[in-house]
């Protein structure tokens, strides 16, 4: 499987033209599958994955004008049998995965089956992620949160950690948990975003210092494209990889 993972969806030429070379064919002639789970947890956000469905959302993915375009609850598939949806899965082109609470997608990827999916689809299948959606599909990923999420049962570590702000330090709890294993590298997504202080390059450097693999910090403009483990940056923006506090085994 390929993936392209991103900040903000397609929101660049340059990140269009690296999903027309995934998917070997124009978004026309391709079928997707969206994967609005993630969104759920946060107070009145299911509104939020409507405007995705019908292409209003800040975040370009359903509008992209595919052949075909369903939607794939992960919440739902547990009650469902797996021959009335992994076949769809399986025959789909791409896998369109929205943003949200990356701890909640990835416990509700693997519950739902579809982490053990994902290394079984074909070669020529994408995974496209958005924000949450990328960063969930690493092995090891982390999140802040002013209130972290109870009942999560990949979180790996959790610690306070104070991130700066325009008007003085953020606290924060910064959680690290295990992800769906397809890439050996972290995300942090919306760097230097006004509306995500968290993720200013000071406070990345930070955050990637609590992660031990490493780790890529992108802006909305960049993605990070993934063919048979060789790694692309694609970017019209900025982005940073930071390497020096990781280690592997």
């Amino acid at each position: 499987m390929k993936l392209l993972l991103t900040s903000s969806g397609i929101s660049n030429t340059s990140i269009h033209d690296a999903l027309v070379d995934l998917l070997g064919k124009p978004v026309t002639e391709s079928s997707a599958l969206f994967i609005p789970t993630a969104m759920y947890p946060f107070p009145r956000h299911a509104a939020m994955a409507w405007q995705a469905f019908c292409g209003k959302a800040k975040t370009p993915l359903c509008e992209l004008g595919w052949k075909s375009l369903g939607v794939l609850e992960l919440t739902a598939l547990p009650s469902i049998d797996k021959n009335d949806w992994v076949p769809m899965v399986e025959e789909t082109d791409a896998l369109l995965v929205w943003g949200g609470d990356p701890l909640y997608l990835s416990q509700w990827m693997r519950q739902s089956g579809l982490t053990d999916l994902l290394p079984l689809l074909r070669r020529e299948s994408v995974y496209v992620g958005v924000s949450a959606g990328s960063m969930a599909v690493s092995t090891t990923f982390g999140e802040a949160y002013s209130n972290p999420p109870s009942g999560s049962r990949n979180v790996l570590t959790s610690e306070n950690i104070v991130f700066a702000t325009p008007k003085g330090g953020m606290s924060r709890i910064l959680a690290t948990a295990q992800g769906a294993g397809m890439v050996d590298f972290a995300l942090i997504p919306h760097l230097d975003h006004e509306d995500h202080p968290d993720a200013s390059l000071a406070n990345a450097e930070q955050w990637a210092a609590k992660i031990p693999v490493p780790v890529y910090a992108i802006d909305d403009q960049t993605a990070i494209k993934v063919i048979d483990g060789n790694i692309e940056v694609v970017s019209e923006g900025h982005w940073r990889l930071f390497t020096s506090h990781c280690t592997r085994t």
